[in-house]
């Protein structure tokens, strides 16, 4: 490295071109001397020399070979690159190879040297900035032979190669060629699953077989208790389990309810005690006083007296003593409570009669509300819809923990309601919150497997036959009683499909990997069984799975004892 802008690189013999090329272009100098070691056969090429050219052109750098290697003067003056000796020699371009019958031009453009900042009349070693009386002579070859131009032969390979040096050299993309590389790789390792996928993960097998078999109509009726640990037999108890899922849900509905928001109409009403058989009658503030089925409410409290002389009542005499005037004003706004003077009844006394002056000041303004309809009828949108979807999964939840789920005894619990706005609040619509607790009964499916059986062995020959259907699945259930403590009596009726002793492990070891038609004949050939069949998927597979935990086997009824098929 100098600070005059110039760097020495020693090229090692097993260097490949794009090493050079790397070391090139880091250099942060504006001139390169590449010292290149005897037999660099990585420049013997044409091509790498034009490719190291290139290089140095495009990033501006001007490069010096320093070697003797008589091969490489020919190839260096065809990409007009300079060379030297040693780094005390002086830089020159070599003579390019002399082309026979004038059969290759060279572009000017791409001879032409740009020889900025170098001068041919100094040392390589002195361009780079070395003391001359310091830096050791680099002899790469015999200082005392002079540089001829190729032999005859590296002539004719140097006139063959210069052939295509009209056409313009481009440096490979090295990136494209990486992400070709990895997405090629990606791709073989996806044919390679989608191979392994298609013929060891994805290829199923269902054995299908039709036995001599025997039907039998079980009715049992037994408790579930979620308390019970274990099958009682005798008590005919089946261990259980009630499943609850909290589900909170919202419905958005529009106002159904009606509000009048204008004023209320407004004056006065007159009282007047008809008989003296109370000595003092109070009509508390708040009464309702009637005329054309509209109420109005009085304002303040009123007291009326009687006045009696002798045996005579004498209201009409002494008005002071037995009438009062009271404000009122209307039970609810709206204009149609601007009644004129009339008579009014007063709520709750039958001797006292009201005379009402005119009314005024009622005006209406019908706004939407809430109704508690709105929200009866959202709270229910809610349970229906949410209800079917944890119905579902209660059933599913249930069967995978081995219970046998009761879905008659699906009930949804009171829901907590909550409303926004609130019932009796100004709104176009209104938003219902619901969170409802449903529960649903499961019953522990090896108990109830055993009860059904041990009701099935009553009436099938045990000796020859075993269940192969329990029939736990087309199973009806009915809840006959239910306790506070959570069990339930339920009743049970259902089918159950006795046949041959068949072993389903062994039926899929002996099929295992077997061709369709071996496997068939193999099955058919087992003593009870009338005919089998085996389906295959996907469609392209065309042999039975070696993996047992691919193979599906079920057996259906052929003959029955009443004869059906």
């Amino acid at each position: 490295m100098s600070a005059n802008g110039k760097e020495t690189i020693y090229v090692d013999i097993d260097d490949d071109i794009t090493g050079i090329i790397d070391k090139v272009r880091s250099s942060q100098e504006k001139i390169v001397a590449l010292v290149l070691p005897k037999r660099a056969n990585v420049l013997q090429s044409i091509v790498n020399m034009k490719l190291l050219k290139h290089t140095a052109d495009d990033a501006k750098k001007r490069i010096v070979l320093i070697t003797s290697e008589a091969s490489l003067l020919p190839l260096a003056g065809a990409v007009g690159m300079h060379v030297a000796k040693t780094l005390q020699s002086k830089p020159v371009i070599p003579d390019p190879p002399q082309m026979q019958n004038s059969m290759i031009s060279v572009n000017e453009d791409e001879t032409e040297v740009i020889d900025d900042g170098i001068d041919p009349n100094k040392p390589i070693g002195e361009l780079a900035g070395l003391p001359s009386n310091e830096e050791e002579t680099i002899e790469v070859g015999d200082d005392d032979e002079p540089v001829k131009p190729a032999a005859a032969g590296a002539m004719g390979a140097v006139s063959a190669t210069k052939q295509a040096i009209n056409k313009k050299l481009k440096i490979p993309n090295f990136d494209k060629f990486r992400i070709r590389l990895a997405l090629g790789g990606v791709g073989l390792i996806l044919v390679i699953f989608g191979w392994y996928a298609a013929f060891y993960i994805m290829p199923k097998a269902k054995v299908i077989l039709k036995t001599d078999t025997q039907s039998a109509t079980i009715n049992n009726t037994f408790t579930a208790d979620p308390k019970a640990k274990e099958l009682d037999e005798t008590k005919l108890i089946v261990p259980a389990t009630l499943k609850e899922l909290k589900k909170t849900d919202s419905q958005k509905v529009a106002t159904s309810g009606q509000k009048d928001m204008g004023t209320k109409a407004t004056g006065s009403v007159t009282l007047s005690l008809n008989d003296c058989a109370q000595p003092q009658v109070t009509i508390p503030a708040g009464t309702t006083v009637s005329a054309a089925n509209l109420n109005f409410l009085t304002q303040a409290d009123v007291i009326l007296k009687s006045v009696k002389i002798g045996n005579s009542c004498q209201n009409s005499s002494f008005k002071d003593f037995s009438t009062a005037s009271v404000k009122v004003a209307a039970q609810n706004a709206g204009d149609q409570y601007n009644l004129s003077a009339r008579a009014y009844n007063v709520s709750g006394f039958s001797n006292v009669t009201g005379q009402g002056s005119n009314m005024s000041g009622g005006t209406s303004k019908v706004v939407k509300v809430v109704s508690q309809q709105d929200v009866d009828g959202a709270k229910q949108k809610i349970i229906e819809q949410t209800g079917a979807t944890v119905k579902t999964d209660a059933t599913d939840e249930l069967k995978h923990e081995g219970y046998v789920p009761i879905l008659d005894t699906f009930t949804a619990g009171n829901p907590l309601i909550t409303s926004s706005p609130n019932v009796g609040d100004e709104a176009s619509e209104v938003t219902v919150n619901a969170t409802v607790t449903y529960t649903m009964l499961g019953v522990k499916e090896d108990g109830l497997k055993k009860l059904i059986e041990n009701d099935a062995k009553k009436q099938i020959d045990t000796s020859k036959q075993t269940v192969t259907d329990n029939g736990i699945e087309k199973a009806v259930y009915r809840i006959l009683d239910k306790k506070q403590n959570g069990e339930m009596k339920l009743s049970l009726q259902t089918v159950v499909v006795a046949g041959p002793q068949l072993d389903a492990n062994a039926i899929k070891a002996e099929v295992a990997g077997k061709k369709r038609g071996d496997a068939v004949s193999s099955l058919r050939s087992r003593p009870g069984i009338k005919d089998a069949e085996i389906q295959y998927s996907p469609f392209w597979v065309y042999s039975t799975p070696k993996n047992a935990d691919k193979i599906t086997v079920t057996f259906e009824q052929n003959n029955t004892n009443n004869g059906n098929k």
